[in-house]
């Protein structure tokens, strides 16, 4: 057997090269990679020395030659191709090991230029790797230092490759030259006349990677599988281990993601719980257990069933206190022994664990995507992602009356939630919590109404809350509803037309409003 090594990443491969060598198997490299095999003592052949002809274009051209490629792509089992290859002095290569020059490193790397990344594009390792992949009933193609181990202890026990591992390989190895293509089209149709990138490139190519088939879809009609970034950030809800309990569901993902986005925005110790994809229940306190009791006041009829969220490890007692209730998923960064136990009995709770990035709760906003895309007829709707985040200082004072420093921070809070929310949005917060949420209406009166009538089922008073409205009051009746409830502060974007209109009710209401200067639709 005859192996054409060739790698960028050269982690593991001198290992590697000395097990294949060791099963007799014959060693083929170029350039910086026959050098360092050479100097590991290993015997190898230059691939200058099997083509006849020297390296060239500062390497740009070294393996796109007949000896090479006729010897990955010729059929074993077709005598005339074996006769071709006898006639013009070709030895098969029967195992291939590529991995691609750096360009998706490369090009992430701050001012990096076009130069940089047109000599980081790989011409002659993708024209192997598909050579070999295309014949994959002869030859296996290893594009990654993953695959080494089984690579080896199949050749051990074997002294060959089965076709399902060759065919794995191939498929793995068509993948990889997708990815990398992606990579090369994303950046280059980014590229403007004046040599500056576009926000959205001209032609976008999804790269994304299968974690599970899921038993259903959105309904029990539709099929569903999950997928993840071919790069997933640190924090993200793809990164989850599940620690018990059942296979999620479409929508328990799809929930779950929305409870740990909104989660993850607090810096206080937070729960989120959520159902159909909105917050039901969001509050902060001392630790998780004070945080989850009051964000499960808000709406405990909602939380039945729901995802529930926490932005610290999970003890015994928030455990404890979590476990009274019917829940379908939790998440946190972690849960102490004793919360484990809790939910030992409890085998259908699906527990997920999300490692913290490695800078901690600073740096959580890394796992947040930089893009939202939405699948249309046809297409997609591409935006930059909705991570604009509030601050006292963005606050304008619009109303005579100035709200507290109290309220100035409920005011925060349940515009922090809001966001979070399905517009259109109206949340009620005090004390760090939740009170009343109204919903993904299509009257902003009646996500007020909705809010209100929460609260009152959860026995819980709207006198003296803060209320946020993720987009302006078009009219005063809005404001007069939250008022009417209990309110004594709002928060709104403004920008309306009849802005004066609402703030002129605000004052003879008595009420203090601020504008954010922010919308925060979510559809």
């Amino acid at each position: 057997m005859n192996a054409l090594i060739s790698v960028s990443d050269k982690t593991g491969i001198v290992e590697f090269a000395a097990a294949l060598h060791t099963l007799g198997i014959k060693l083929i490299s170029t350039g910086g990679t026959a050098k360092l095999l050479a100097e590991a003592k290993l015997p190898v052949t230059e691939v200058a020395e099997v083509t006849d002809f020297p390296e060239m274009l500062d390497g740009r051209v070294k393996t796109l030659h007949p000896k090479v490629h006729g010897g990955l792509l010729a059929r074993r089992d077709v005598p005339g191709h074996m006769a071709a290859l006898k006639a013009h002095g070709i030895d098969t290569i029967d195992l291939l090991v590529v991995n691609l020059y750096p360009f998706e490193a490369t090009v992430a790397k701050p001012g990096c230029t076009l130069e940089d990344a047109i000599e980081n594009i790989d011409i002659g390792g993708p024209a192997m790797v598909r050579s070999a992949a295309k014949n994959w009933k002869d030859v296996g193609v290893l594009t990654d230092a993953s695959q080494y181990a089984g690579v080896l202890d199949e050749l051990k026990a074997q002294g060959k490759l089965s076709d399902k591992t060759r065919f794995a390989l191939s498929v793995a190895a068509f993948n990889r030259i997708s990815q990398y293509d992606g990579a090369i089209s994303d950046y280059l149709s980014r590229i403007q006349p004046d040599g500056n990138h576009a926000l959205f490139p001209g032609q976008t190519n999804g790269r994304f990677v299968k974690l599970q088939d899921l038993r259903y879809g959105e309904n029990p009609h539709q099929q569903a599988a999950f997928y993840r970034d071919l790069y997933p950030a640190p924090g993200a809800l793809v990164t989850a281990q599940q620690l018990q309990g059942k296979e999620l569901s479409y929508n328990n993902i799809a929930d779950a993601d929305a409870a740990w986005e909104c989660v993850k925005s607090f810096d206080a110790p937070a729960c989120v719980i959520v159902k159909h994809a909105n917050p039901c229940g969001v509050a902060v306190g001392k630790d998780p257990l004070e945080a989850y009791s009051k964000a499960f006041q808000t709406d405990p009829t909602s939380a039945f069933g729901g995802i529930i969220a926490f932005n610290r490890p999970v003890d015994g007692a928030a455990a404890q206190a979590v476990s009274k209730q019917f829940v379908e998923v939790l998440m946190a960064p972690g849960y102490t022994p004793e919360a484990l136990e809790v939910f030992r009995s409890k085998v259908n709770v699906r527990i997920l664990q999300i490692a913290l990035p490695p800078g901690g709760k600073s740096d959580w906003d890394n796992g947040r995507n930089a893009m939202d895309i939405k699948r249309i007829g046809s297409g997609l709707l591409m935006q930059t992602a909705d991570n604009h985040e509030l601050t006292l200082a963005d606050l304008k004072v619009v109303s005579k009356v100035q709200p507290s420093t109290e309220q100035l921070q409920d005011l925060l809070f349940a515009w922090k939630v809001a966001k979070y929310v399905k517009s259109n949005a109206i949340v009620f917060c005090k004390g760090g919590m939740t009170m009343g949420v109204g919903a993904g209406q299509m009257s902003r009166l009646d996500s007020a109404r909705i809010a209100s009538i929460k609260a009152q089922h959860a026995n819980l008073s709207l006198q003296g809350t803060a209320v946020a409205s993720d987009a302006f009051f078009p009219f005063r009746d809005g404001l007069d509803v939250v008022v009417d409830a209990g309110a004594t502060c709002v928060i709104q974007p403004g920008g309306s037309m009849r802005d004066p209109e609402v703030i002129a009710a605000a004052d003879e209401r008595g009420v203090a409003m601020v504008f954010s200067g922010v919308r925060h639709f979510r559809h």
